[in-house]
């Protein structure tokens, strides 16, 4: 039983982990309201080159949605091409969800930002050792998750909150060196 509840309590703590991947799906990155705009000339030739569409109308743009453009294209010149082509997906499957599930995920997104570090670490170590899980062990606590009542997810949160280790969290070891 005791093993039952940390894995529903896992499920749980996946939840919100995966609102720590929405940004990336998000069109454009979260900035703070701006009080000037970006010049269009200040723009190196390269963000230039892949902001064209914008070009005749960048100066009627919102001055938000101008450093919104200007922060995304210096983040996409600095990828690799692995790199891009994980976004083109992320992207992509962010634009096939319906709106009130894109929604939920903002929403959950900024829940997650409100949270102190040391919890925010905690729900991303929470989704690496959920992602190191068998697939069909995901699947399965997945679904007790979905079939469990209001109170009974709330049993399941706060066991995994008495489980939780105290102090700092442990970041996840790195990846070995590639062999060559």
């Amino acid at each position: 039983m005791n093993n039952r509840w940390r894995a529903l309590a896992l499920a749980v703590l996946v939840g919100a982990a995966a609102a720590a991947l929405a940004p990336s799906m998000a069109q454009e990155p979260q900035t703070a309201p701006a009080s000037s705009g970006v010049a269009w000339s200040s723009l190196s030739p390269d963000q230039q080159r892949l902001l064209s569409r914008y070009g005749s109308q960048w100066n009627g743009l919102p001055p938000e949605r101008q450093q919104a453009l200007a922060h995304g294209s210096e983040r996409w010149l600095g990828m690799s091409p692995g790199q891009r082509d994980q976004a083109r997906e992320r992207f992509s499957r962010w634009h096939s969800l319906p709106p009130e599930q894109r929604h939920a995920l903002r929403g959950r997104w900024q829940r997650f930002q409100a949270l102190p570090p040391n919890e925010q670490a905690s729900v991303r170590q929470n989704f690496h050792r959920f992602q190191q899980l068998p697939p069909e062990r995901r699947q399965m606590l997945r679904e007790q998750w979905r079939n469990a009542t209001p109170s009974q997810r709330q049993q399941m949160v706060e066991h995994a909150r008495e489980q939780r280790p105290k102090g700092p969290v442990p970041h996840p070891p790195p990846p070995p060196p590639p062999h060559h």
